[in-house]
C-alpha cells in the first residue's frame, strides 16, 4: 500500500503496558488475507516494551503516544480521530484475529450500504486451554436488530467492525467516557438504532479471558451504568420509552437481577431481595434465586457449575 493512500480498514489498538501478548495480536492483523488496512496504535504512556514492539513493524502501524494517561474510552476516541479507513475495527492487545476476519466482514459491508455494523462469532479462551464460542450453533439476528440487541446484547468487541460514517454521524462521543463497563454496548446500540447489522456465521476472532474476568468484580457498577444508558437513550431518541416499553421492562428486570447478585455476593442478600421483590412470582428464575439467597452465595456458584450458567441467567 503506498504511504499516502487511504486504507479501507483502520484497526484501533489501545495499549497500556501490553507487551505480553502484543506481538501475537499485531501479527494476527499482518496475517490477514485482506491487506488494505492500517493499525492506529495508541500508546497510553506505557512503561514496558509496548512502544518498542509496535515501532518494530512497518509504516502500516501508525504509532501515537498519548500526552497524558487517559481512560480507555477517551484513548479510543483519540485513536479513532486518527483513523483514515472506511471501516473501523477494534483489537485489544491480548486478543487475536483469524486470517479471514477482515476479508469476510468487509464483504458484508460491500453487499449492503445500509449495514453499519458487521459482527461474527468469536472464541473465548483462557490460559487452561478452554475455549467456547459466543454464539455456537445459535445464529443471532441480522438486519434491524436494535430492539433485540437492547435486551439481548451479546457482542464481542474483537469480532465487530463498524462503518466509519456511522461513527461520524452520531451525536456525542463515540465512546462515552462516563462508562467504564458498558461503553461498547452504548456505542453499538447507537449504531444499530440507525443502521442495519450483518453477521458472519463463523469464528473470526479470539478473546482472551483472564482470571479476573471470571469473577463478579464489576459489582454494582455494571447495572448502574445500564440505568444511565437508559436515561441517555431516552434523551437521544424521541418517544423512546413508549416505543421500547417492553424491552425497557425486561432490561430493568435484568438490572435488578444484577444488583441482587452483587449484593448477595457481598453478604447483603436482604437488601438484594428488596430490589427484586416486585419480580418475585412474576419470573420463575428470580423466584428461585430469591429463596436460594437465604443460603451462602457460594452455593449459587456451585449450582451454576452443576446445572448450567444459562439457566441462572435472566
Amino acid at each position: 500500500m503506498p504511504k499516502n493512500s487511504t486504507p479501507a480498514v483502520s484497526v484501533i489498538m489501545n495499549s497500556y503496558n501490553s507487551e505480553e501478548y502484543l506481538r501475537e495480536a499485531i501479527d494476527s492483523v499482518y496475517n490477514q488475507t485482506y491487506k488494505d488496512w492500517e493499525i492506529i496504535f495508541w500508546d497510553d504512556a506505557s512503561t514496558d516494551s509496548s512502544s518498542t514492539i509496535a515501532k518494530s513493524y512497518d509504516e502500516k502501524v501508525r504509532y501515537f503516544l498519548g500526552e497524558k494517561a487517559a481512560s480507555l474510552g477517551e484513548a479510543r476516541n483519540l485513536a479513532i480521530k486518527q483513523a483514515r479507513g472506511k471501516y473501523i475495527a477494534f483489537l485489544d492487545c491480548d486478543d487475536v484475529w483469524l486470517p479471514e476476519k477482515l476479508e469476510k466482514q468487509v464483504a458484508r459491508f460491500e453487499e449492503d450500504e445500509r449495514v453499519g455494523l458487521v459482527f461474527s462469532d468469536a472464541l473465548f479462551f483462557n490460559a487452561k486451554g478452554d475455549e467456547w464460542p459466543v454464539y455456537g450453533r445459535k445464529r443471532p439476528l441480522e438486519g434491524n436488530i436494535f430492539r433485540h440487541t437492547l435486551v439481548h446484547y451479546n457482542f464481542a468487541l474483537v469480532a465487530v467492525m463498524v462503518r466509519a460514517v456511522a461513527l461520524e454521524s452520531m451525536r456525542g462521543e463515540v465512546f462515552d467516557r462516563r462508562f467504564g463497563f458498558i461503553e461498547e454496548m452504548d456505542l453499538f446500540l447507537r449504531v444499530l438504532h440507525d443502521w442495519r447489522g450483518a453477521f458472519v456465521p463463523e469464528v473470526l476472532a479470539k478473546y482472551r479471558m483472564h482470571e479476573k474476568s471470571w469473577t463478579f468484580s464489576r459489582g454494582l457498577f455494571f447495572p448502574q451504568e445500564k440505568e444511565i444508558l437508559i436515561q441517555k437513550l431516552s434523551a437521544l431518541y424521541s418517544n423512546f420509552e413508549k416505543e421500547y416499553s417492553h424491552e425497557l421492562a425486561v432490561l430493568k428486570r435484568q438490572i435488578a437481577y444484577e444488583k441482587f447478585l452483587s449484593l448477595w455476593r457481598n453478604h447483603e442478600a436482604k437488601t438484594g431481595r428488596r430490589i427484586i421483590a416486585s419480580f418475585v412470582w412474576r419470573n420463575r428464575k428470580i423466584t428461585i434465586l430469591n429463596y436460594l439467597s437465604f443460603l451462602p452465595f457460594s452455593l449459587y456458584l456451585k449450582l451454576r457449575q452443576i446445572i448450567g450458567k444459562k439457566y441462572y441467567t435472566i
